[in-house]
């Protein structure tokens, strides 16, 4: 199973705000942007500061997509 931020990024784009805004606002490194581009993994207490600076629940940022769905 992997994780996928797509619903972030696009989240991000409708309020018109940058990756910069987000690792400023939420107060999280720059590292840890960076392994959310990259599709990796992120503690829960990264994706809690996200949903609180953007008023939003986990499901509206993250996506878990089955490696089985994807190959298919």
């Amino acid at each position: 199973m992997t994780i996928s931020y797509k619903k972030l990024w696009k989240l991000l784009i409708d309020k018109d705000l940058m990756k910069k805004d987000l690792q400023q606002d939420a107060g999280i490194s720059w590292a840890t942007i960076t392994k959310m581009s990259k599709g990796e993994t992120v503690s829960i207490d990264v994706l809690m500061k996200v949903c609180k600076m953007l008023h939003c629940d986990i499901g509206d940022i993250v996506e878990f997509i089955d490696d089985e769905e994807k190959r298919g």
